[in-house]
């Protein structure tokens, strides 16, 4: 009896457990099942035409007639094209729309020949015979047919078989025509099984669209390029290299201009010259000359250059630490402020950003941005507030100088605890580390100067005032009444060596163009006028200008007028004073 029950109790429990086992199965089979539809959803590329309210036929027939419009000379070995008559009417109405002359594009062939634009040293370099492989990540929303298509093309031609692991095109929920049925099918039809398609449903923008290019990539490399670039010989290896041998640095090619009007691929004269990135205490990217210690540092023509931060749209990066750095953060909306995001953080938490200049990829500068975001939302403000919060420390006050509205107001910019934890978790060191060690040149308004904030004359109300200029280009210095708070546009400092200066630009005297007998004071680049930019400050509050010794005027002067520079006297407009001597609050 005994005996009888322990065999019923065994074929019970081998019951349960046979039926386990077939429940956990089930459920992995069916998670497995999911997991593949879904990459098959991601990356349907296009076994099948998803678009019904357009044929084969009439895909090919639209094929025929753009391969028929081509040129085949036009834009050759990078020289600009022009078109004449109506095409050139229609391409300019085309132009102020789209940004890009998209009427010109459709006739330059989709493979057309570039110069070679290296450094001749280049030439002479051998690259391992193995490298890493690459994903290209592309992502578009509208882009123009013919510019995309170049962009896929260019990389085709110009990359080893054996690197490309695949090319991978994220449509940001583009609706222009050409971009929906026509692309699939001309993918299907005319290019290789590399490149892969990926649609989202809804608008993501760029940070999110790129992530979705990097889950679903597979090369040891992950390679984000814009949707209108075109590259050149032998562009892939100096940055696969790289990072084959330096795991934690991020490399950018040195970018060249592909003009949007003539589609002319422009470059420096002198191959050895390129610059690198820089940023605005407004949170902007710029472009600015290698540093005097990073030239001091480089062994040849050809080294790798150190790179405070990058563009952003053009990089590669190793795929893991890609991941393991924070890879984006996926709170930013729209587009703007995450390359200096990850600029700022790839250099806080022990990586390196790098220009390779044996790289060099063209690439369309737009004037403006062809589209909007939904909800028309300032992306660019609200995304560098984020990264202000998270990566600058007290250096955040000179952002928030220019962008006061997102000052303390976490309803707008959203919960940055994640990416706070980040910084903590990989032990990132400070912004003050970051300017002392990777950006020494950047200018800080208010450290190390003599003084600084509003310049106002000491018997009236008017200040020295950028009047709204471009400060991109010269402008006259000018005077407006003094605001209450220290706003960008009265943001001045004179520094330890004499400059009166904002953030780039520096005061020198200059002749007015119609009288010899007045001098204006013009705001220029600060090196552009190396010699001519030092002004001393008076115990009384003149301000000399030393190389002419004339003084800051502002006699005779009204609201929104240039200052000028004249002989010294004892009038009450040549007195100044700053709202900051050094670190000292001055009483007024």
């Amino acid at each position: 009896m005994r005996i009888l029950r322990c065999k019923i109790r065994c074929i019970i429990y081998t019951f349960y457990a046979i039926l386990l086992y077939i429940i956990i199965k089930r459920i992995s089979l069916a998670n497995n099942s999911n997991n593949i539809h879904e990459e098959k959803t991601l990356l349907s590329n296009i076994t099948h035409n998803s678009h019904n309210y357009e044929t084969n036929e009439r895909y090919e027939d639209w094929i025929t007639k753009y391969v028929q419009g081509i040129s085949r000379k036009l834009g050759e070995y990078g020289r600009p094209a022009y078109l004449s008559g109506e095409e050139k009417i229609k391409g300019n109405e085309v132009l102020k729309k789209k940004a890009v002359n998209i009427i010109l594009s459709n006739k330059i062939p989709l493979q057309r020949k570039l110069p070679d634009v290296r450094d001749p040293l280049c030439k002479n370099v051998t690259y391992d015979s193995v490298l890493p492989s690459a994903s290209i990540i592309i992502i578009f929303h509208n882009e123009a047919f013919s510019v995309l298509l170049r962009t896929v093309y260019s990389v085709i031609k110009e990359t080893p078989p054996k690197l490309l692991k695949e090319i991978i095109l994220v449509d940001d929920k583009s609706n222009e025509e050409e971009l929906l049925g026509l692309l699939e099918y001309y993918i299907q039809t005319r290019l290789p099984k590399k490149v892969k398609l990926l649609r989202l449903d809804e608008r993501q923008g760029l940070v999110r669209a790129r992530l979705k290019g990097a889950k679903s990539a597979t090369g040891d490399v992950l390679m984000f390029l814009d949707a209108h670039c075109e590259v050149t010989k032998q562009w892939l290896e100096p940055l696969l290299q790289r990072i084959k041998e330096k795991k934690n640095a991020v490399v950018t090619p040195i970018i060249d201009n592909i003009s949007e009007e003539t589609f002319e691929y422009s470059h420096s004269d002198e191959p050895s010259f390129f610059q690198v990135g820089g940023f605005t205490w407004s949170g902007h990217f710029t472009w600015i000359n290698i540093q005097e210690a990073d030239l001091k540092s480089k062994t040849s023509a050809i080294s790798p250059v150190k790179s405070p931060t990058m563009a952003g749209g053009l990089f590669a990066i190793n795929r893991k630490y890609f991941w393991d750095i924070g890879s984006y953060d996926d709170k930013m909306e729209g587009w703007g402020g995450e390359n200096l995001e990850m600029s700022f953080r790839i250099w806080q938490c022990g990586g390196v950003l790098e220009t390779i200049p044996c790289s060099r990829v063209g690439h369309v500068f737009r004037n403006f941005l062809p589209y909007k975001f939904p909800m028309d939302k300032d992306t660019h403000g609200i995304n560098t507030a984020r990264l202000a919060n998270v990566w600058m420390d007290d250096y955040k006050r000179l952002y928030y100088l220019h962008r006061e509205e997102y000052k303390d107001k976490p309803e707008l910019i959203g919960d940055i605890k994640e990416r706070v934890n980040l910084r903590e978790k990989l032990k990132c060191k400070s912004f003050k580390w970051y300017l002392d060690n990777v950006y020494p040149e950047k200018f800080i308004p208010d450290e190390n100067v003599q003084a600084f904030g509003r310049v106002q004359v000491q018997k009236g109300n008017l200040c020295l005032d950028n009047l709204q200029n471009d400060e991109e280009k010269p402008y006259n210095l000018g005077v407006y009444e003094c605001h209450s708070q220290l706003f960008p546009s009265q943001y001045f400092s004179l520094s330890k060596v004499g400059e009166l200066r904002r953030e780039d630009t520096c005061a020198t005297v200059v002749e007015d163009e119609h009288s010899k007998d007045i001098f204006k004071v013009s705001m220029k680049a600060c090196d552009e006028i190396e010699n001519d930019r030092e002004w001393m400050l008076t115990e009384d509050g003149k301000i000399l200008h030393l190389r002419t010794g004339l003084c800051l005027d502002a006699t005779g002067i009204r609201t929104k007028e240039d200052v000028l520079a004249a002989a010294c006297s004892d009038s009450p407009d040549q007195f100044w004073q700053f709202d900051f001597y050094g670190d000292k609050i001055n009483p007024r």
